[in-house]
């Protein structure tokens, strides 16, 4: 029975991917790929999504390692509350998003030059909103699973906190974190929801990939948004793929 629900699953997921790739014609993607609109949302795609992803360990690291090995008043609610994003739909997240940036903090922001709201920093920002906690939960996992009596050995060898956390801890979680900013790196190219809300829809300015499917969707030009669809489906096999292969947590090609 489990090789039958398994079996099935699978083959429902090869004919979901399949009808993708074969629905529309292959003469389109090389028209798409010279459009001017796709490679400015492949670019903008890629480094904004870079930029979030950085912003993201900087962020998830710390807070992995503390949800990991501390125990304080509120930790569930803390660790509950990191996990909000996860839990809301993306509009939410973003609604939520635009009301900070916007009339809480936007004034303050436009007088400094860092406006958020509809410009390239939202779509950065919700980005890094929307994938962090996906590394948080990931790269807390990968320390939970280091035995922290590695680590006191290292204290008693004469290793400092900090030599501690670079020289052992990283080492052996580095498996976690790569799946971690895989995983989260995946999901900003994917964003679309908090990215609208707050960045807005606007053409060759805040059009990231997923923004281009929707423009041209509501439009009528299918061959520009199945061709998008499916180069954002193949980064994505490639991007995983690559992952549990160079990782070891994979299972034999």
């Amino acid at each position: 029975m489990f090789w039958l629900i398994f079996v099935l699953f699978t083959v429902f997921m090869i004919i979901l991917i399949s009808g993708l790739l074969f629905y529309g014609e292959w003469a389109a993607f090389l028209s798409v790929i010279r459009n001017p609109e796709f490679r400015f949302a492949v670019v903008f795609t890629l480094w904004t999504s870079l930029i979030a992803i950085a912003l993201a360990a900087v962020v998830a690291i710390p807070s992995g390692f503390i949800l990991s090995r501390y125990n304080f008043p509120g930790k569930v609610l803390v660790d509950t509350l990191l996990d909000m994003p996860i839990v809301l739909p993306p509009l939410v997240s973003g609604l939520a998003l635009l009301i900070l940036f916007g009339p809480i903090l936007g004034n303050a922001l436009v007088s400094l030059g860092l406006d958020v709201v509809f410009s390239a920093r939202g779509v950065v920002v919700a980005q890094w909103f929307i994938a962090t906690p996906f590394a948080v939960k990931t790269f807390k996992q990968a320390f939970d699973a280091i035995d922290p009596r590695l680590e006191n050995v290292a204290r008693t060898l004469g290793y400092s906190p900090a030599e501690v956390f670079l020289r052992v801890t990283m080492p052996l979680a580095r498996g976690g974190i790569l799946g971690g900013l895989t995983m989260a790196w995946s999901r900003a190219l994917g964003e679309f929801g908090a990215t609208a809300m707050l960045a807005g829809i606007t053409r060759m300015k805040t059009e990231t990939l997923s923004v281009a499917i929707f423009l041209n969707m509501t439009i009528g030009d299918m061959e520009f948004a199945i061709a998008t669809a499916v180069i954002m489906l193949l980064v994505a096999l490639v991007l995983m793929s690559f992952f549990k292969v160079f990782t070891g947590t994979g299972v034999r090609l």
